[in-house]
């Protein structure tokens, strides 16, 4: 499966943006999907995931600020992020895994976001 992410941006503390990512190449119905983020000096880490069953995780983190979505019939996954904060800049990448697997094998290019204090 291929991703493509967009709708990274400058953004000040307390603003909103939302992600979008992209799937094709295979029935994006029947997998688990991802968000992930990387700042600069530190290791990638989840941010939120969502199941093909459409169950929901989020990192405490962001609890409660970002929503992920999926619209299965535009093969698309979102992460709606509100109430920004510096903390949260960093490469955010969307992954696909078939479902209950890991995420391992199917990664997007990446979306910076920066959140200005």
């Amino acid at each position: 499966v291929q991703l493509q992410a967009s709708g990274g941006g400058l953004v000040q503390a307390g603003g909103s943006l939302r992600l979008s990512c992209a799937a094709s190449g295979r029935t994006f119905s029947n997998y688990d999907m991802g968000w992930f983020r990387q700042a600069p000096g530190k290791e990638r880490e989840i941010v939120a995931s969502i199941r093909w069953i459409g169950v929901t995780y989020y990192a405490d983190s962001v609890k409660g600020r970002f929503t992920i979505s999926r619209d299965n019939g535009k093969n698309t996954i979102f992460l709606q992020m509100n109430s920004l904060r510096p903390e949260d800049t960093a490469v955010y990448y969307c992954a696909a895994a078939p479902n209950g697997r890991a995420f391992k094998d199917y990664w997007g290019q990446g979306t910076l976001v920066t959140v200005s204090s």
